[in-house]
């Protein structure tokens, strides 16, 4: 169902083509920009910064004074529901998070979703002071890590090249691997259900390592706990655009889109422009992906890439976005001159 407002994310989201598309950036709160690096100092640590309502308030508005974004995403951390749950959780100069890893079903007993909203109550006042704060033509979208991505940090204790703890794991015993996806998809359908209940518009769910899967293991792991969520929102709010990304999947993003209910999908950097328009927003609205080394390089390699994005993809519904987030280096004045091409200004 079509309904035109005046926000044109919603818009883009309800199958409409829009006169310009909708534009927002993956981490556009973050270490690129000079405002961002000074709450962060003050903050303390990183979950202290994630739980803390009024500076997480202000480092998500902060891209939206800059640059006018169509979209604000709540400032948070996939790992805050691992965190929630009771696993150990610090993020580590030079390392990033490091996590008490979790390798069997036995230590599952260490987890504990009744008591998940204590930890995370912040978020949800971070939400709520957003929904009053951001401008009235802004949409404001919650996010969660989906729970693979999410149990590959909780299993590995870290990043990972080759997820070779969790995959013995899932291979060797999906029974028991499997109540571990259990208990993130019902933590993940909670943590968004009450992102929803303090104001978010639009949940963006972030599978960042579903394409280390092979593909029956993509099914099992990816697919089919997406879908779960996503019914799970359904059920309370029927309308609710819920936006996949299904990182490095390849063609698998067809079965994504068509067995999990997603309303739109974000495209990564790797996926093709004129197969995207084809085949991908012949289901669903698209979002994407431009490669985010391009808006560290700027000049005409970027403006390019932006003008042949929008022009692929723009016939159809469409919201522009980078193919993963924004990196640190990011020269900010690149990102005003992305906000110049979108705008036609």
């Amino acid at each position: 169902m079509k309904v035109s407002n005046n926000k044109l994310l919603l818009n883009s989201l309800s199958g409409e083509v829009t006169d310009r598309p909708p534009f927002w950036l993956m981490r556009q709160a973050g270490r690129y920009l000079p405002e961002y690096r000074e709450i962060r100092a003050k903050a303390g640590n990183f979950l202290d910064l994630c739980y803390n309502p009024e500076l997480a308030e202000e480092v998500t508005l902060q891209p939206l004074r800059r640059y006018g974004m169509d979209a604000a995403i709540l400032f948070a951390d996939i790992l805050l529901i691992p965190h929630a749950l009771g696993q150990p959780l610090a993020y580590r100069e030079g390392e990033g998070p490091v996590l008490d890893p979790i390798r069997s079903a036995k230590e599952l007993g260490k987890l504990d979703v009744a008591d998940i909203h204590k930890t995370l109550d912040p978020v949800y006042e971070t939400v709520g002071r957003l929904s009053q704060s951001i401008p009235k033509d802004c949409t404001l979208i919650g996010f969660a890590g989906a729970p693979w991505t999410v149990a590959t940090y909780m299993v590995e204790g870290r990043g990972s090249k080759d997820y070779a703890n969790i995959k013995n794991w899932a291979y060797s015993d999906p029974a028991g691997f499997g109540t571990l996806m259990d208990i993130l998809v019902e933590a993940t359908i909670e943590y968004l259900l009450k992102q929803v209940e303090a104001g978010a518009e639009v949940v963006q769910l972030f599978d960042t390592w579903a394409g280390v899967l092979p593909d029956d293991e993509f099914r099992k792991w990816a697919i089919e706990p997406t879908k779960r969520i996503v019914e799970g929102l359904h059920t309370q709010h029927p309308d609710l655009p819920v936006i996949g990304f299904p990182k490095g999947v390849g063609g698998n993003i067809i079965d994504f889109v068509r067995e999990t209910g997603v309303t739109a999908v974000s495209l990564d950097t790797g996926t093709p422009l004129d197969w995207a328009a084809r085949e991908v927003q012949s289901l669903v609205p698209v979002q994407g992906n431009l490669d985010p080394m391009l808006l560290v390089t700027g000049g005409a390699a970027m403006e390019e890439r932006i003008v042949q994005i929008r022009e692929t993809l723009g016939k159809k519904p469409f919201i522009f976005n980078l193919g993963h987030g924004i990196v640190p280096q990011t020269p900010p004045e690149n990102v005003a001159r992305l906000a110049e091409i979108i705008r036609g200004s």
